[in-house]
């Protein structure tokens, strides 16, 4: 049976850096993997910041969303299938931050499914610099996305004082009691370090973390298209103009409840690099010549506002 494991955290938890760095271990043991790319949007970015993995061991694949749920599973359903038979010991999942976990244990029941893979590990990634004042929607699905995890990795470990962690962890517990979930994150739960810093023993554990199935109150966030992204294609924008620009659209109410503005920017000079935010962190860095896109995810987006920091969207 081939090892379906699913890595999960809300918008901006640090999933894709995670995620390169348990990729590197596996094939680093022997194994074959392949990662999908399970995206809420129409277009995915992290494809990008993965390719440096791939290679005759780890395969990268992409699943859109952006037209419903339903699509969305079944478009996730049938590149599973397509997999199944190319000899990978595991295939890992990596889903937007907006995603319904029950999701991935309803696939694993379905036929044909069933018949190749089984259930591996569900490793949530937590960001301890995660905005503080959430919405309702938004502490549902940070509690929903580690209600089932085996293991919570923390991200940005070294940035993060020990206030910040415990008040993080703090907040998560608080989200389980909100939404009637009995789960409480423990000291044995958590691996806390840098990415980089991962030993074989960390390794270890999370490869044997498997899952929990823990009951809660569930929404139904994911049907009212209250969750939405935007994206602009072609985007160029010098890193001073849009670090500006962020700040200005998290500031901006009327812009909606705006969690995350990340992509691939082309400067005025031609160089190209990642900009990867949330309200409280503004992270950028070089990459190579791309195809530059800039997307914005968040609540009851207003477009007309986002237009008068960063343009009109493409999409």
């Amino acid at each position: 049976m081939i090892k379906l494991d699913l890595i999960t955290g809300f918008l901006g938890a640090g999933k894709t850096t995670f995620l390169k760095h348990y990729g590197e271990y596996l094939v680093s043991k022997g194994e074959k993997i392949c990662i999908i790319e399970n995206d809420f949007g129409a277009i995915n970015i992290d494809m990008v910041l993965l390719k440096e993995l791939e290679g005759p061991q780890c395969n990268l694949e992409m699943v859109i969303g952006g037209d419903g749920p339903e699509a969305h599973k079944r478009r996730l359903k049938t590149k599973l299938i397509s997999m199944a038979m190319l000899g990978f010991s595991r295939v890992i999942i990596e889903p937007s931050g907006v995603y319904d976990v029950d999701e991935f244990f309803d696939l694993l029941y379905e036929e044909p499914i069933d018949k190749w893979y089984e259930a591996g590990n569900v490793i949530a990634v937590l960001n301890p610099k995660q905005n503080e004042n959430l919405t309702v929607n938004s502490r549902y699905l940070l509690m929903a996305e580690a209600a089932q995890a085996g293991m919570i990795v923390l991200s940005r470990s070294e940035q993060c004082s020990l206030e910040e962690k415990e008040k993080a962890i703090n907040q998560l517990n608080d989200a389980f009691s909100e939404f009637g979930c009995n789960r409480i994150i423990r000291p044995k739960d958590i691996i806390d370090k840098p990415f980089t810093s991962l030993d074989i023993s960390d390794f270890e554990k999370i490869i044997i973390c498997g899952f929990n199935r823990y009951n809660h109150v569930k929404m139904p966030i994911f049907d009212t298209g209250e969750y939405q992204t935007l994206f602009y294609f072609d985007f160029k924008m010098d890193k001073a103009e849009i670090i500006d620009q962020c700040r200005k659209v998290f500031d901006d109410n009327g812009c909606g409840v705006v969690h995350r503005i990340k992509g691939i920017i082309q400067t005025d000079a031609g160089d190209f690099y990642e900009l990867n935010t949330t309200r409280n962190e503004i992270m950028t860095k070089a990459v190579i010549k791309t195809r530059p896109v800039l997307i914005v995810i968040g609540e009851n987006l207003n477009r007309d506002n986002l237009a008068k920091y960063l343009g009109e969207p493409t999409l």
